[in-house]
């Protein structure tokens, strides 16, 4: 679809406006209502059509569901917590690989390379004018994906938050990063991301992953079958030394965020069958 940027930023304006209401009127349905009708604008005003096949629309009216509901009970712990949910992946969204090649660069990675804005595609278009800058670029942009993750957990755990909580920070994170409000949805693969969710929660299962990024990595020379392969052994090792996952006694936050990753990772994974992915480490 052909994206409207100012006809987006005017439906988002319209979208939070709306939202305000159940601040007035905290009758349930009006909560509904008013999220699926703000859901509903901004798609129409940032794709210029209403297409009930694109998952688009579906996460932008989910999405002001829940903030409608974050209004309407703002007095309340709850909805003091949807907001902190919210911040979370505002902050999330924050597309700081396309910002640092951008500002640094001068280039646009969003129309280059495989469009991603993560630290692969930052290292891969840069250092085709700048090698020594690309990889400085990359390492910031891990460094800055892996914070805003890492960074609210740890701020939420020194502030004495339960671990239900400091795991839903984890997941709005890394929805954000994957599914930017800031670039219509697109956005990056989510592993630097998770790391810094799994680098406070589950440590341990972290440097399990990273040997296993690192070997397959140097072995295969594969940002995307590393990265795939870390992703999947974090999940086996976290059955492993976490299997009743204490204090939340499920393993659906990592299950969530580790489908999240390899759904954007589907290209990749077309590509690896293929055997047509570029090697980049």
């Amino acid at each position: 679809m052909q994206k409207n940027t100012p006809l987006f930023a005017f439906g988002l304006a319209v979208a939070v406006l709306i939202c305000v209401v159940p601040f007035f009127y905290t009758h349930f349905m009006l909560k509904i209502i008013c999220g699926l009708a703000s859901g509903l604008i901004l798609h129409v005003c940032a794709f210029k059509k209403l297409d009930f096949d694109d998952s688009a629309l579906y996460v932008f009216v989910g999405f002001f569901i829940v903030l409608n509901f974050a209004f309407g009970d703002i007095s309340s712990n709850q909805g003091a917590n949807l907001l902190i949910y919210l911040s979370i992946y505002l902050l999330g969204s924050i597309p700081f690989g396309l910002i640092l090649a951008l500002v640094f660069a001068k280039v646009n990675i969003k129309s280059e390379g495989s469009k991603s804005i993560g630290a692969t595609n930052v290292l891969r278009v840069v250092k085709q004018t700048d090698p020594a800058l690309a990889k400085k670029l990359a390492i910031a942009t891990v460094v800055l994906d892996f914070a805003k993750a890492a960074c609210p957990i740890l701020i939420a755990k020194f502030m004495g938050a339960d671990a239900n909580m400091l795991w839903s920070i984890g997941v709005f994170a890394v929805l954000g990063h994957c599914f930017s409000i800031y670039l219509f949805l697109d956005g990056g693969k989510g592993i630097a991301t998770g790391a810094g969710v799994m680098a406070v929660l589950l440590p341990l299962e972290l440097l399990v992953a990273l040997f296993v990024w690192f070997a397959v990595g140097k072995v295969f020379r594969i940002s995307s079958l590393a990265s795939l392969a870390g992703a999947l052994s974090f999940i086996i090792a976290s059955f492993v030394f976490h299997y009743d996952m204490p204090e939340i006694h499920t393993h659906a936050p990592i299950l969530i965020i580790c489908f999240i990753i390899f759904y954007k990772h589907i290209p990749n994974i077309k590509r690896l069958i293929f055997k047509e992915e570029c090697k980049v480490i």
